[in-house]
């Protein structure tokens, strides 16, 4: 036998056992998809009604963004190094109505109760470092809109974006002296984007998120304090996860 031919035999071979070995490789991945396909759906008719109710759990953390005014520079302030924020968890608990717009599209109202902590960090050249606690309950009602993939057995990924008010419940920082202490607004405004999950269940539907918040609103107040002096604009910036039953 003439090695060319051998050679010939041996290509056509390695092509065959190629094939084999996608066709074999694709079988468990053909077999999960049929099974998902025809996993049976819990809640069938749910999302065919116009408007739905639910509660939401939430843990986030916030932090303050600092943008330092022309005073950081003076001489007045020459001591003054840096303002640092930190991020501080927190909570938030509330209540979920949504209207369907369409097969993909809904709107949601998210009325919820948040309590957030944010810091601040002062560091100085010939001075301990010194800080400012504010911690705040705001009364909040996001207003979304959300946008719905197609549901894969009993599963839906989504997205949606909107905006929050905010109003301030309840409040206080550390040194508890308006004169001397930091003054915060008493309301925000932020902008939400944000991803999730809808998972069906026998009896209810589950939503796991996640979303991000850009306060919109410069939070430092009207009342100049040494504390103030040195920052022009203070923003949010917060990450939440969700956990909302429906």
């Amino acid at each position: 036998m003439s090695p060319a031919y051998l050679w010939h035999k041996f290509v056509v071979h390695g092509y065959q056992v190629g094939l084999l070995a996608v066709v074999l490789s694709w079988c468990p991945q053909v077999g999960k998809a049929q099974l998902f396909r025809w996993a049976r759906q819990h809640n069938m008719s749910y999302d065919d009604k116009k408007l739905t109710y639910g509660f939401s759990i939430g843990i986030h953390t916030s932090s303050y963004q600092v943008k330092y005014s022309n005073r950081f520079v003076s001489k007045k302030l020459d001591t003054l190094q840096a303002v640092q924020p930190v991020f501080l968890p927190g909570f938030s608990l509330g209540f979920l109505v949504n209207y369907k717009l369409g097969d993909f599209f809904d709107i949601r109202l998210m009325p919820k109760a948040g309590f957030y902590t944010h810091k601040l960090y002062y560091y100085y050249t010939n001075a301990p470092v010194q800080s400012q606690l504010v911690e705040t309950t705001l009364v909040e009602f996001p207003l979304l809109l959300k946008y719905k993939s197609v549901r894969r057995g009993n599963v839906r990924m989504y997205m949606l974006g909107g905006f929050t008010p905010a109003f301030e419940a309840s409040g206080k920082n550390d040194i508890g002296n308006s004169t001397t202490g930091l003054s915060i607004q008493k309301h925000n405004l932020s902008m939400d984007i944000g991803m999730g999950f809808d998972f069906y269940f026998p009896l209810f539907k589950l939503s796991q998120e996640i979303r991000f918040s850009r306060g919109l609103v410069n939070m430092l107040g009207d009342q100049y304090t040494v504390y103030q002096a040195p920052l022009s604009r203070l923003n949010t910036n917060t990450i939440s996860v969700y956990f909302i039953f429906q």
